[in-house]
């Protein structure tokens, strides 16, 4: 039936003084329109008939056709065995259901047979409150009840959030004696393309029907827990104006819109009316758009998590949603919006003026004599690699800048890099500006890595960074978080040698004939994670996608790809008498995509060091520096101890600082608690 529900905001009901305690008199002119509403929208209305030899009562459904005046004529909606014997039925009356009301027509009949009824209208009906909750008819929404190994399919009739009708079928081996009416059943919602509810249902009525039986159930809970319990949530903000969210309701297919009253980058709430309610905890919306002025619009998967009532007397629910998915450019733009309400001077990805902030990099000191010397026969190349950056947005880059008066004075960046871990790079604050500056940027990827990383398309399990050991600011803050979360399994610290060689420094390009360099192997990754365990077990292996069932996979790179730079990974394995010594990682990109080539290096992970030596590493660089465009090759060497050994000059050592995000909560207490600044 359609919805009848609107209609009667405009109808003229009776007086006061009309009225009886649950119960409203409609005029005759105001129930033409309800019917004629109902044929608009090929709904139904309801006939009650009595059977004459046992006062036994039913209701078939009937289509009003259209009315003018006092007569209704009616064709039943569909032929039962009922109508068959409608001469053995006496005609009680009509009634409307919508919403949480009935509205009962005590006409006259004038004839009924077996395709349909005329009726005389009444000058006025009734208007009762039938139900608690208004329920809502559902199309095309199946179901599976279990109970007990006990599978039946069937069909969703109707819903609030309270309760809902369902029709199941009994087929075999299946039998309704199985189902147990005194424990709860388990019900899966869906539609044809996937899960829309699911969750224990208590029975709390049911038919005696044998091939098609109807149940009425209620949901055993009102809140869940979709996610794992957290301390450091997403902030959430109250916007002047409020958006709106609007969507398609998963089981009836009506828009549903209702205001935003809090709003964060991982979940909103809304209120609505109880006795109306549509929100059933639990149920997903598979696509809702949050729509901010009716100008800008984001779309996302959300679940509804919670429904919880203001007080006895007020007749509105609080209803909490979790966003689950969202198109990461969809949800830079919402989390841009957010900083922007916290802190004015914060921004997330904003177009930037690259001038100011190459002069920011020289003033800072990010781009010291040293570095610069290293990058600037490519200072053409890195312009344009960091214009496409900082003007494209694209889903593998973000940057965040503390900006007060126009003028930069913090900064910080992060790349996605490997397939489920963002590299933090290019940390840089002008305290001559701005105390604030360096804690604010820290605070906002803070902020973006707790609201980011439960999105499967942001693809952020691990963030990872380098930083150099008697580098103060990051010593304190990664290499105290890794400390204080003392699990290696949450937050771990390896440290590399550092080093460049001339591109041809060595005339040697063979290797001895006990020796090899080939493709990686997944036996050879199997290895080197049994040989990490021992000597470290952090989170390296899993970080930097050596697991063996990432050998081929690298779907950051079509991304860079798509933007026109570079992005590629090669995996070696060095043996000697088909016993694995090293695995050796090719990194390429851009030059000057980070300042000090981490991303564009050799990483040389040693595993057995026995009779590899200098000579080795160096006829490994002959071997594959050709794929590298600068002049010096920048080499990452691990463990340490090994450069030591075998006396291969480094320059600097560097910490591989990696964070599983499983374990934020921990990494942000520490910051909380040991240095008060997010």
């Amino acid at each position: 039936m359609g919805d009848v529900q609107e209609i009667f905001n405009f109808i003229d009901t009776a007086t006061e003084n009309e009225e009886l305690k649950n119960e409203k008199i409609v005029r005759k002119k105001n129930l033409i329109n309800i019917l004629n509403y109902i044929n608009f929208q090929d709904g139904t209305l309801a006939i009650k008939l009595k059977y004459c030899k046992d006062n036994r009562e039913i209701s078939l459904p009937a289509k009003p056709k259209p009315c003018l005046g006092e007569q209704l004529d009616c064709l039943w909606a569909k032929k039962t065995h009922h109508h068959q014997q409608l001469e053995s039925y006496q005609f009680q009356n009509l009634f409307i259901d919508y919403g949480q009301k009935r509205l009962i027509i005590n006409a006259e009949l004038i004839s009924m047979n077996m395709e349909g009824i005329s009726v005389l209208l009444p000058e006025t009906c009734c208007e009762i409150i039938s139900r608690q909750m208004t329920r809502h008819f559902c199309k095309g929404i199946k179901v599976q009840l279990i109970q007990n190994c006990a599978l039946f399919h069937g069909s969703l009739l109707e819903f609030s959030t309270l309760s809902f009708r369902i029709e199941i079928a009994g087929v075999k081996p299946w039998t309704f004696q199985w189902i147990n009416p005194e424990i709860p059943v388990y019900i899966i919602l869906s539609n044809d393309i996937e899960i829309l509810y699911s969750g224990e249902c208590r029975i709390l009525r049911q038919g005696s029907e044998q091939k098609m039986r109807t149940m009425v159930l209620e949901p055993l809970r009102n809140e869940i827990r979709r996610l794992k319990r957290k301390k450091y949530r997403s902030e959430r903000q109250e916007l002047i104006p409020s958006p709106n969210i609007i969507f398609r309701h998963p089981f009836t297919g009506k828009i549903i819109d209702l205001k935003v009253i809090d709003l964060s980058a991982t979940g909103f709430a809304v209120d609505e009316k109880k006795d109306s309610s549509v929100l059933l905890p639990g149920m997903l919306t598979p696509e809702l758009e949050i729509s901010f002025a009716n100008s800008y619009r984001i779309k996302c998967k959300a679940q509804v998590v919670y429904q919880r009532m203001y007080s006895e007397e007020d007749n509105r629910v609080k209803c909490g949603f979790a966003i689950l998915d969202m198109d990461s450019r969809d949800h830079m733009g919402l989390l841009a919006l957010l900083h922007q309400a916290k802190n004015p001077n914060s921004y997330l990805c904003n177009k930037v003026n690259l001038d100011a902030l190459w002069n920011f990099f020289f003033e800072t000191g990010f781009i010291y004599p040293e570095k610069y010397a290293f990058i600037q026969t490519n200072k053409e190349k890195i312009k344009t690699t960091y214009e496409k950056l900082y003007t494209l947005n694209p889903n593998i880059a973000r940057h965040f800048i503390y900006q007060e008066k126009g003028c930069i004075s913090g900064h910080m960046a992060m790349l996605r890099f490997y397939e489920n871990s963002w590299l933090i790079h290019h940390f840089a604050a002008n305290k001559s500006v701005s105390t604030k500056a360096g804690l604010a940027v820290l605070d906002q990827i803070g902020q973006f890595i707790n609201d980011s990383h439960i999105l499967y398309s942001l693809h952020m399990n691990f963030v990872f960074c380098y930083f150099r050991p008697e580098n103060r600011f990051p010593a304190r803050v990664f290499g105290g978080a890794a400390k204080n979360i003392n699990d290696s399994k949450g937050c771990s610290i390896d440290t590399f040698a550092y080093l460049h060689k001339p591109k041809f420094f060595t005339t040697i390009c063979e290797l001895p004939e006990s020796w090899q360099l080939t493709d990686i192997r997944t036996e050879d990754l199997l290895e080197i994670e049994s040989y990490y365990k021992l000597v470290s077990g952090g989170l390296m292996i899993h970080a930097l996608d050596l697991e063996p069932n990432l050998i081929n996979v690298d779907e950051p790179s079509k991304e860079y790809h798509r933007i026109g730079l570079k992005k590629e990974r090669h995996l070696f394995a060095l043996k000697k008498d088909g016993r694995l010594k090293a695995v050796i990682i090719v990194n390429l990109s851009d030059i000057g995509l980070n300042m000090s080539e981490l991303t564009n290096c050799i990483q040389v992970i040693v595993i057995d060091p026995d009779e590899l030596n200098k000579d080795i590493i160096n006829i490994i660089f002959s071997l594959i520096n050709d794929k590298f465009e600068q002049i010096d090759m920048p080499m990452l060497l691990y463990p340490v101890d090994f450069a030591e050994r075998q006396s291969i000059q480094y320059e600097k050592l560097y910490n591989l600082w990696i964070l599983n995000l499983q374990y934020s909560d921990l990494y942000f207490k520490f910051c909380d608690t040991k240095l008060r600044i997010l």
